[in-house]
Order: structure tokens, then sequence, then C-alpha cells
């Protein structure tokens, strides 16, 4: 897994970064499988997300200056800090590579260790009295794993939603557009390719080559992982991604252009029972093919015969309008 790891951030990695990477890499095979994590497109997600938050595995605490943002953890009680100006903000810092940050998730963490460690002879520090503990070995590679597995990431891992797993995170989507191309180098990496290979998967997924992975790219890359995992192992909750693409819908222009030519939405909707969303449903197809084809599919058979003339001009006018 070390060398997977290398191959993400790319180049050697500091006597630091493998002290940090291996924390994470033990916990993995130890407790990865019990919470899903074995599975590449669950893991491709997971390393992404630590990768940002440890800055490449480079930080297991936050780096604090204080800036204005630090200086106002003191007083977060939503956090678990206390109201009071006493020093909460720095003594419960980020730490782990997940960053886990404040009273309220050090006392969680702390708490679900020990449930875990029950039935074994490890000890628990109590990490509230010793924050710094939480960085020692095993518990600095449990940090991620714990916040992982409490906030039922896997779900959003499971459709390929980034934006989800960054949101449950950060709190918002700071460094979102990094957190994207450390997926992206993970998961070329986890597919067998060069991290920065872009334009072979493309190329190799029939995609429009460009060396850019955005939203169609990631996609593929989820689907491409996904398709490692035995479907008899999937969770139900596997599905393409990204999660806006999974069902195709009629783009507001089309529906716009089609309520305006001789009632053809009415026609349609009327017909099949319901809107644009229910046409691409029942036609299993997406808007493009049902513009290029200008059919109806089985419920357009019984329409062309009345309405055939006025559909096939109305959806030319689109086509036109639209080129």
């Amino acid at each position: 897994m070390l060398k997977i790891i290398q191959k993400i951030v790319g180049g050697n990695l500091t006597s630091a970064q493998k002290a940090n990477a291996n924390s994470v890499i033990v916990a993995l095979n130890e407790f990865g499988p019990a919470v899903g994590l074995n599975q590449p497109h669950r893991l491709a997600q997971y390393l992404a997300q630590i990768l940002h938050e440890s800055g490449s595995f480079r930080y297991d605490r936050e780096v604090w200056g204080p800036t204005e943002a630090q200086k106002r953890y003191d007083t977060r009680t939503d956090l678990g800090n206390t109201a009071a100006l006493d020093g909460d903000g720095y003594l419960f810092r980020g730490r782990t590579s997940i960053q886990i940050t404040g009273k309220y998730n050090t006392t969680a963490f702390r708490d679900w260790c020990r449930t875990l460690a029950s039935s074994t002879s490890l000890t628990v520090p109590d990490f509230v009295k010793d924050p710094d503990a939480m960085n020692t070995d095993p518990w600095e590679g449990l940090g991620p794993i714990w916040y992982w597995d409490t906030r039922n990431l896997n779900v959003y891992a499971d459709r390929g939603d980034n934006e989800m797993i960054t949101k449950k995170i950060n709190g918002g989507l700071n460094g979102y557009q990094d957190r994207l191309d450390w997926y992206t180098k993970t998961a070329l990496v986890l597919l067998g390719y060069d991290r920065g290979d872009i334009r072979s998967f493309q190329k190799a997924k029939g995609l429009a080559v460009d060396g850019i992975a955005g939203p169609r790219t990631r996609s593929a890359l989820h689907k491409a992982l996904v398709s490692l995992t035995a479907p008899v192992a999937q969770s139900d909750s596997v599905m393409s991604a990204p999660v806006v693409e999974e069902k195709p819908v009629v783009p507001p222009v089309v529906e716009q252009k089609a309520k305006s030519q001789t009632n053809l939405w009415g026609w349609l909707t009327t017909a099949l029972g319901g809107g644009g969303a229910g046409i691409t449903a029942l036609l299993g197809a997406d808007w493009k093919s049902i513009l290029a084809f200008g059919g109806l599919g089985l419920g357009g058979l019984v329409i062309l015969t009345v309405v055939g003339p006025q559909i096939a001009r109305a959806i030319r006018n689109i086509q036109q309008e639209l080129a």
C-alpha cells in the first residue's frame, strides 16, 4: 500500500510522510474491511480526502497560526469547546490525518476507540486530557476510519458524490478542487495508470481525450473502480456518478422550445403521463437521442399515427434552433 501511496503522491516521501502514511495503512489493513474500505471506489474517495487534509501526509496535526478562523475555535461551543477564552481552540486543534477538531469530536473518538478495544488488550488513552495521544499508533490511523464510518460516508462514496463527502468532512467546500485532483490521481493509480495519465484512461473508455478530469471522466473513473468489486460484495447504494447525471432529464431549454411548438409538450406529457423525466425514463435514452431520432419509443406508435407530421415538424424546428 505504501508503494501505491507513493505513486499517488509522486516522487519519494519524506520520513514524516512515510510515518503518517504507515499509520493510515496499518489501520486500513486491520480495520478497513470491517467498514467497507476494502472496496476500491470507496478507498479512492477515502484516500483523496486524507491526502488533502494532511497535505499529502505531511501533517498529522493542524498548522496553527493562529488565523482569524482558528482564534474563533476557542469559543466554538458547537465543537464542544467552552464559551470562555480558555485555550480550548488550540488544545483541541485538528489531529490525525483527517484533522479531528474540537472537544466534542475528541471525546467521541475516544469513546469509539474504547468500544472497539474493549475485547482486546489495548488501553485507550484519554484523548480529552491528552489530545496529542491521538497521534500515536494505532489511534492515528483509526481517526480517519472513525470519522468516515460514523458519518456514513460510504453511502456517498458508493455514488461517487465527491461534493457531499467534502461537505461532510469540511463543513463546506474548502479545497474542493484539490480534493477532486487527489481523487483523480488516486483513482488512476488504483486502476493501474500513472497518476497523471488522464488521456490514456479517457481513450480506453471512449471519452473525449483532452487530459482534463471533468465530471464525465470522474464518472467513468468511479464506474471503473466499482467494476473491480464483485457485484455480490457491492452495497445496494452503489450507483454511477455523479449523482446529478444518474437519471437523465430533458434540459429546460429543450422543454421551453417544445412548449412553444404547437402544444407538442402537452401531447407528450398527456400521452406518456409525465414531464421530460417521464419521457426520458420511458425511452431509456438521453434527450439528444430523442431529438436525433424524432421518435417516441413504444408510446409513440399511437401518437405518431395522429399527430406524426406535427411532431416531426416541431422536432426539426427545435433541432435547427438549438444547432
